[in-house]
């Protein structure tokens, strides 16, 4: 279905362009532009001073350019990836329950052999795995377009570390898990995909506010605390998506169509 819907898929195919392709090519600029500014120099360093030991101690070695060029690359879009899967799964999430009720498509699915957990389970699944596929081929676009573009920078592969890889294989899939579960509960009690877009996209802030704090410097994700990141979105997910299946009933969206 949402395949033959343009204004969703669209979304879906640029989102991960921009940011898997676009935004790490842009970083090949950051240091000559930084040379071009006669404060950069002590400005980067002040910068640097100020992060925490551990990753002081990991960019140690490298030149003011390196350093920023993996800071960037490396840290500062981790946060920014997370919108990706937890927008895909938003979006088909809300093309599955809303999106087929304002297309009068839903009622005959409703009215099928299929259990209320049958249904939510299929639902919920079909959402789910796209979003990994999209967050995957965006993770593999990101390596190469970062090696590329910081090639002439860095002079070698530096791209992913062990902090991506856990960012990827575990955090993303619970971003998506808790994107997906939001969805449900706000499409099944709302008509239109508007409004439950609206709604759901409330839980995207706490990524916000982590991209500014990473930006700022004073936080930075590291391996443990991404994994203990990615614990916290589970337990939410999970929580969200079993109150979920306890609460879907198909008699409360016949009753909305």
């Amino acid at each position: 279905m949402v395949r033959r819907s343009g204004p969703l898929l669209a979304p879906i195919i640029v989102l991960p362009v921009i940011l898997a392709g676009v935004l790490p090519g842009l970083v090949a600029l950051l240091p000559r532009l930084m040379r071009d500014s006669p404060d950069a120099g002590a400005t980067t360093v002040q910068f640097l001073e100020r992060l925490p030991v551990g990753l002081r101690q990991e960019l140690a070695g490298l030149s003011n350019d390196q350093s920023m060029v993996v800071l960037i690359i490396g840290y500062f879009f981790a946060p920014v990836f997370l919108i990706l899967p937890f927008f895909v799964s938003n979006v088909i999430a809300a093309d599955g329950f809303a999106g087929e009720r304002e297309r009068k498509t839903l009622e005959a699915l409703l009215y099928s052999p299929l259990s209320d957990g049958e249904l939510f389970l299929a639902k919920t699944v079909v959402a789910w795995i796209p979003a990994l596929a999209v967050t995957l081929g965006s993770f593999v676009l990101y390596s190469i377009a970062a090696n590329v573009a910081a090639w002439p920078v860095m002079g070698r592969v530096f791209f992913p570390n062990a902090m991506w890889l856990v960012l990827v294989f575990w955090v993303a899939p619970a971003v998506a898990a808790l994107g997906l579960a939001a969805m449900v509960l706000v499409s099944a009690r709302v008509r239109g995909v508007q409004e439950s877009m609206q709604l759901s996209g409330l839980l995207v802030l706490p990524i916000v506010v982590l991209i500014v704090n990473q930006a700022r410097g004073t936080m930075i994700l590291g391996t443990r605390e991404t994994a203990l990141l990615g614990l916290g979105c589970w337990l939410v997910s999970g929580a969200l998506l079993w109150y979920g299946a306890k609460t879907f009933r198909r008699q409360k969206l016949i009753s909305r169509i």
